[in-house]
This record gives structure tokens, C-alpha cells and sequence, in this order.
């Protein structure tokens, strides 16, 4: 028992990112460094009232503390999105956080017997330009059946096509992270950005899952190429020239807060987007940036995306199997990381 919370207790503050040194200055010295080693190592066992302590202070109920995953996560193949932002222990706190929550998932598509494959994506050239990362989005659209107009819903679309998409509650300078958990694919996005942002990140990292670059492309060449392909699956090419038209020189807010409502995208990546298209010039570019960065949009953009961005899946499949018997309301507590006096809250069964 003693190793099982040790092990847990470590998790649970990387999940936090804290240092032992900080965690004892959550508890105001109630609980000293050295004493929260020996936990860590399995040496000591904490009583009641220090459990309570803990819990609160690390933001887990006292269960996660007991609970011994089923499937056991890996992740590989890490890659962060602006990673030179991040401190370790901020990196190391999201891949905690992904893995807490991959191996719930798991665990739960294993207890209903549903896992979702993974849908094929065939596009084998190698992408060397902005045209390559045009192309490439518009394969996906036609492949995934996505058709022309706005997707609804991005994490949902994928949870849809077998990726694992985990919203995580991280630091402000963390956008998105792709990784895979042996042959799963899995993207984690910062759920505390804007909605657009989020829709951006998220096929930003699928791009990074999907297109295959020259080796010898230097790195920020492949995150312009990702931005691009993002920004060209949320609005494909021959709806943005109709939207936008041929040539531009000027916009009016009241028009880019129309367009970013219908299509999710950001107000920023649609300039970005109109220049890849040629619809604005290079300095045009420069004076729309430079106009929207003075009056602060980079700070907090106007106008909102009238859909919904929420990765749906896990939820669904632990509503439904909690409805067939598959799960207990413990079961679903711990696979929610709640309490069941929290689990209860949430439910209202109709029948």
C-alpha cells in the first residue's frame, strides 16, 4: 500500500508541477520536504488528516491516491509546440496530466468493449511548400468526408477518426502537444486558450501527426507549413476567395467578426490565411499585423466562434456505460477523478 500512494503521490504532484520543497509550502508547513520524500519512497504512510491535506492541496480526491491505473501509458514521439517557452517542469506536468488521463480513457474504452480505429489518411507526398500544405488539407477534407463547409466541432472531428485528443489545465505559454501512446495517436491542447486558438492548435498538431517533411527542413519551416495547413483545413482555399474575394486591401472588423464566427478561425490566422492565397500582398500583411497588433487583438481578439470545441468522447462512453450497469457510480467517480458525492451532483437519470 505504502508504495502504491508513493508512486501516486509523485504522479499526482508532476501532475501539479510542483517540487517536493513546493508542495510543502502549499501545506504551510504542515507536512516538511523530508517527510514528503519518505512518502514518495514508500518509507512512511501518512494518517487521515494528512490524506485530506494532500488532496486539496493537489487538486486530486483521495482515491487517485489508492487507484492503480489498469492500462498502463507510454508516450512517445513527444513534441511540444513552442517549447522553448516551457520549463521542464511545466513540460513534464502535461505529459503527467496526458498520461493520467490516456490511461482513463483506455481503461474505460477497454470496460465497454469500444475503441475507435483510427482512420487512414493517404497522402504521401513530401510537403516542401505552402502549396504541398495546401494540397495536403484539401486531401483530408475529401478523405475524412468533411466536405466544404465550417467543421463543427475539431476535437470531436478527430475523437470521430480514432485520435486520442486530451484537454489538459496547463500554464498559459503551453498551446498543444503531440505524442503517441504506442500505436495511439494523441494530441493534448491548453483547454483554458480561446476557442479559435484551440481549433487551430489542435490541427496544428494533427499536422504534425499527418504530413511528412524533408529531413533537412529546419524546424520553424515546419511550423509555418503546420500553420498553414491548419489555417487551410479550417477554411479551404475556394470558400476563402469567395468570403474574401480575389484581392484585398482593406477589411472592417465588423466583417472579420462575421467570418471568424462562422468558420472558427482566428482573426489573426485569417490574414495569415489571405496572404498564403494571395489574396493580400506581403505588405499588406505587414499593415493588417501591424494594425491589429496596436490596437491589442493579440491580447484579446473580438469576436467569438459560434460552435462548440469540446472533446466529447470519454464523457459519452462513461454516461453510457454507467446507463448499461457496464460501470458503478465508484467506477465512474474514479475514471472521472471526482469524488462520488461529485459524481452524483453531475447525474440525473430520466428513467
Amino acid at each position: 500500500m505504502s508504495a502504491l500512494f508513493g508512486n501516486r503521490l509523485m504522479v499526482a504532484r508532476r501532475m501539479a508541477g510542483l517540487s517536493l520543497q513546493g508542495l510543502a509550502e502549499q501545506l504551510d508547513g504542515i507536512i516538511s520536504r523530508q517527510a514528503l520524500h519518505k512518502y514518495e519512497q514508500g518509507l512512511t504512510y501518512p494518517n487521515s488528516q494528512t490524506l485530506i491535506a494532500l488532496s486539496r492541496a493537489l487538486q486530486v480526491p483521495v482515491d487517485f491516491f489508492f487507484m492503480e491505473p489498469e492500462v498502463s501509458v507510454q508516450l512517445s514521439g513527444i513534441e511540444f509546440r513552442k517549447r522553448k517557452r516551457l520549463s521542464s517542469v511545466e513540460e513534464q506536468a502535461v505529459i503527467e496530466r496526458c498520461i493520467d488521463m490516456l490511461s482513463r480513457y483506455l481503461t474505460l474504452e477497454r470496460m465497454v468493449n469500444d475503441v475507435k480505429p483510427l482512420r487512414r489518411f493517404d497522402h504521401f507526398h513530401v510537403i516542401h511548400n505552402k502549396q504541398d500544405a495546401e494540397n495536403a488539407a484539401e486531401a483530408l477534407r475529401s478523405q475524412w468526408g468533411l466536405g466544404n463547409d465550417p467543421i463543427p466541432n475539431v476535437m470531436a472531428m478527430l475523437e470521430d477518426n480514432g485520435y486520442k485528443v486530451v484537454e489538459v489545465n496547463a500554464e498559459h505559454d503551453f498551446d498543444g502537444m503531440k505524442a503517441f501512446a504506442g500505436d495511439i495517436r494523441v494530441i493534448a491542447v491548453n483547454r483554458f486558450k480561446d476557442v479559435c486558438r484551440i481549433r487551430f492548435t489542435v490541427l496544428h498538431e494533427l499536422a504534425h501527426h499527418l504530413l511528412i517533411f524533408p529531413a533537412e527542413m529546419s524546424e520553424d519551416e515546419k511550423e509555418r507549413l503546420c500553420h498553414a495547413f491548419a489555417g487551410a483545413v479550417l477554411l479551404p482555399a475556394a470558400q476563402a476567395r469567395e468570403a474574401m474575394s480575389q484581392h484585398r486591401f482593406h477589411f472592417y472588423l465588423p466583417e472579420l467578426i462575421l467570418l471568424k464566427a462562422y468558420w472558427g478561425i482566428s482573426i489573426a490566422a485569417m490574414f495569415a490565411r489571405a496572404k498564403n492565397l494571395e489574396i493580400i500582398n506581403d505588405y499588406v500583411y505587414a499593415k493588417l499585423h501591424q494594425g491589429y497588433r496596436k490596437r491589442q487583438y493579440h491580447l484579446e481578439e473580438p469576436g467569438d466562434f459560434k460552435g462548440e470545441e469540446k472533446a466529447h468522447r470519454f464523457n459519452q462512453l462513461l454516461y453510457r456505460a454507467l446507463a448499461e450497469g457496464i460501470i458503478t457510480i465508484n467506477q465512474a467517480a474514479t475514471l472521472r477523478n471526482l469524488t462520488v458525492s461529485e459524481m452524483r451532483v453531475k447525474l440525473d437519470r430520466l428513467v
